[in-house]
């Protein structure tokens, strides 16, 4: 296949993958706490774990696929995807669902960072703005059908047949992964330093970590989410959906947000600070009100508007020769971020009896991002200063 449209909807399909096995544990949260015996703590903890490898797999990502290739690259990923989610489906040992958690998470690690780099290889200089809005995408997505479609699965059949439906969707990335080429003429990575300046350094780590708490935030949706709503009288069938909203709107959302900051030429921090204000307030909001759909609708329009300008910010400081290790680094706060904060929501939820602490959580993290945004835009500034001096 030489069309890079039908490209992007390879990688796109493959990577909707990695958000339906990551979302395969909260589905179906209130299963597991009755299979095992375990809390929400432990819940939590399970689905942090997913990101874990990230910490230490997101900085060598790119120098494995280089040495790999991209397919060989992204079919060791997807296997590992399906080893982690077999284990999880035929053990009845907690322990064990952590190692496959792990596993499949490991493999996730890989394909993302992969994935990015394969799509950048073929839009590079052509429509790459709509081509990664389009690929960000596949997460919302994924997680949204996974809250349709792995709930009433569960409820049918147990929470191993949901793991195994994980694991038959990342066997079938496999075989789709076989119908992809490279563009005709890759171009060679720049032979440039890679060394990052200090202040560009700094302005990465600023970034990600930005776009870390961010969707620690919107995770506390689709993670805890599902167990509030059965708190609170919902059958699980019936959570799942309602979920699911805020992702499909974050379909539209997302695009929409990308497609704004590049008409109107706007720096993104007025879009942050606002949108990050208005989602952090209906994550608090969400807990304390029956008008639970009308939430949820709101966040789903207005939480995807951020995305796409916060996930240019790394692009701002980095140059070609530069732009491998600092997305390295860019994923390794956010990997960071997505382990530890499901983490300290689930010991949260435990003490306080109630998942609705998360999401409290939540809104923390998010009304954190506009803060760090302006610290971006001051270090940003003091970098072009020293450049022009």
């Amino acid at each position: 296949m030489r069309n890079r449209w039908g490209i992007l909807a390879i990688l796109f399909i493959v990577r909707l993958t990695i958000a339906f096995q990551f979302q395969s544990v909260a589905a179906v949260a209130p299963l597991l706490q009755q299979t095992f015996g375990v809390g929400l703590a432990d819940i939590g903890i399970l689905i942090g774990l997913y990101f874990t490898p990230g910490i230490v797999l997101a900085l060598p990502g790119g120098a494995i696929g280089r040495t790999l290739g991209d397919k060989p690259t992204t079919i060791v990923a997807l296997l590992l995807m399906t080893a982690g989610s077999l284990v999880m489906a035929t053990t009845d040992v907690w322990g064990w669902q952590m190692a496959g958690r792990l596993a499949s998470g490991a493999g996730g690690v890989l394909l993302t960072v992969q994935l990015t780099k394969m799509g950048t290889d073929w839009f590079a200089g052509k429509e790459i703005a709509t081509a990664m809005a389009i690929f960000v995408n596949s997460w919302p997505a994924g997680v949204a059908i996974s809250l349709l479609v792995l709930p009433a699965i569960g409820t049918a059949y147990g929470a191993g047949a949901v793991f195994l439906a994980a694991g038959a969707l990342t066997a079938i990335g496999v075989v789709l992964i076989a119908f992809y080429q490279p563009p005709p003429a890759t171009m060679a990575s720049a032979a440039g330093s890679a060394r990052l300046d200090p202040l560009a350094l700094l302005a990465v780590i600023v970034a990600g970590a930005i776009w870390g708490l961010y969707n620690v935030g919107f995770a506390m949706i689709f993670s805890f989410g599902p167990t509030l709503l059965a708190e609170r009288g919902w059958s699980i069938a019936a959570a799942g959906p309602a979920i699911s909203l805020v992702m499909w709107l974050s379909v539209v959302s997302v695009p929409a947000g990308g497609y704004l900051a590049d008409r109107t030429r706007r720096r993104p921090l007025a879009l942050a600070i606002a949108t990050g204000l208005v989602v952090a307030m209906l994550l608090a909001w969400l807990p304390r009100t029956d008008a639970v759909i009308a939430i949820l609708v709101l966040i789903g329009l207005i939480g995807g508007l951020p995305a796409g300008p916060i996930m240019s910010l790394a692009a701002r400081v980095l140059a070609p020769e530069t732009r491998a290790i600092g997305m390295g680094v860019f994923y390794t706060l956010f990997y960071a971020a997505m382990m530890v904060g499901p983490a300290v929501a689930g010991r949260l939820a435990k003490s306080a009896g109630s998942a609705a602490v998360a999401l409290d959580l939540g809104a923390l993290t998010v009304l954190a991002c506009p803060p760090l945004m302006w610290l971006f835009e001051r270090i940003v500034s003091v970098r072009n200063q020293r450049a022009k001096s």
